[in-house]
């Protein structure tokens, strides 16, 4: 896209991100309707429906990275974006609209358990920079497979305590959607797709599937050539601009999710979706053909941990439930704002 010219660029970016937005809301309706018919659950749906179709427009970038030998590129897509979708949970407690923070309506321990998923696979990958490019298992770096595991592993006990909660707790005007899949909706909700067949219901969810996957191919290209003409550095690019426009989908199916009452269906969408993402450096590896971590920057490390913090903060905001809003928001979210404002400032103050 780079022949193109700068009007040209920003209309494509903007077409794309709309797009990928209106996708974003038939992925999270559809995916509702799929919870009821298959019995998924909020905390499966969002983790594994919604998760896996939100990070498509990471998976265009991280496959194009890997392929075309850009390993830096693909590190820095798949460990940068965790900051950024992160705080799309900001933009869906304002999108509540309810006098209660997102993260006291939630009224549930699993996200809990998804948050510290993206610990955990997070922590696994970012690790294997260490290694030698040389420890590989058919070009899959050791920890890229662990993260994996770990992943599949993490998806069954998310599994596990939701059908086999083992602790027995109330919370008081909370909100989180049909735990199981079958249970009505809250009071006032509409059922998504209600007397459509299964069959259409599938093909909704696949058809914004690829409008999502294509609009971020579409993000991505025009993203870069636009960052490269205004004169933004990479990693600063990477962090913010980049990273909120493969972050639309999770936006805009999160706001649906929220809207009809699906607060845990939300909130798995983006920690799930997070999750996944760190995955991807086993397809990295296998299409780079050598363990893609090892191009990690110190600004990768610095992302991954703000990441590792923002989630941290949002898993204990979930235990804690603060009643009160200020401005719409909770204080969790307040925080979450300004911990990635003073991350990505002193990123900025140093590359």
């Amino acid at each position: 896209m780079s022949a193109l010219a700068t009007p040209v660029l920003v209309l494509v970016f903007v077409a794309a991100a709309a797009a990928t937005w209106r996708a974003g809301v038939y992925l999270s309706r559809s995916t509702d309707a799929l919870d009821v018919r298959f019995g998924l659950g909020e905390e499966l749906g969002g983790l594994i429906l919604l998760a896996i179709t939100g990070t498509l427009p990471e998976i265009a970038i991280t496959s194009s990275a890997a392929l075309s030998g850009h390993l830096d590129l693909a590190v820095g897509n798949l460990i940068g974006g965790i900051a950024v979708q992160t705080l799309v949970l900001v933009v869906l407690d304002a999108a509540s609209g309810r006098e209660r923070p997102l993260s006291f309506l939630v009224g549930s321990l699993v996200p809990v358990l998804e948050a510290l998923m993206v610990v955990v696979v997070l922590a696994t990958a970012m690790s294997g920079a260490v290694l030698s490019p040389k420890a590989n298992i058919a070009g899959a770096g050791p920890t890229s497979i662990a993260a994996v595991v770990l992943w599949l592993a993490g998806v069954g006990l998310v599994n596990y305590a939701r059908r086999h909660p083992m602790w027995r707790g109330e919370a008081p005007e909370s909100a989180p959607g049909r735990r199981h899949g079958r249970e009505p909706l809250p009071a006032g909700a509409e059922r998504p797709y209600a007397g459509a067949r299964t069959a259409v219901v599938v093909g909704v969810f696949a058809a914004a599937s690829a409008v999502t996957l294509g609009a971020g191919v579409a993000l991505q290209g025009a993203g870069s050539a636009l960052a490269g003409r205004i004169g933004i550095q990479g990693a600063i690019f990477g962090a913010t601009i980049l990273s909120a426009a493969t972050a639309l989908p999770e936006i805009s199916s999160g706001i649906a999710a929220v809207r009809i009452g699906d607060t845990q269906l939300a909130v798995g969408d983006i920690l799930g979706g997070n999750s996944f993402q760190v995955t991807l450096f086993l397809l990295a590896d296998l299409l780079a053909g050598t363990p893609v971590i090892v191009a990690e920057h110190h600004t990768d490390v610095w992302l991954g941990g703000l990441g590792l913090l923002m989630t941290g903060v949002a898993a204990a905001a979930i235990i804690i439930r603060p009643q009160r809003t200020f401005l719409g928001l909770g204080i969790d979210s307040i925080a979450l704002v300004v911990i990635y404002a003073a991350g990505i400032a002193a990123l900025a103050s140093v590359v």
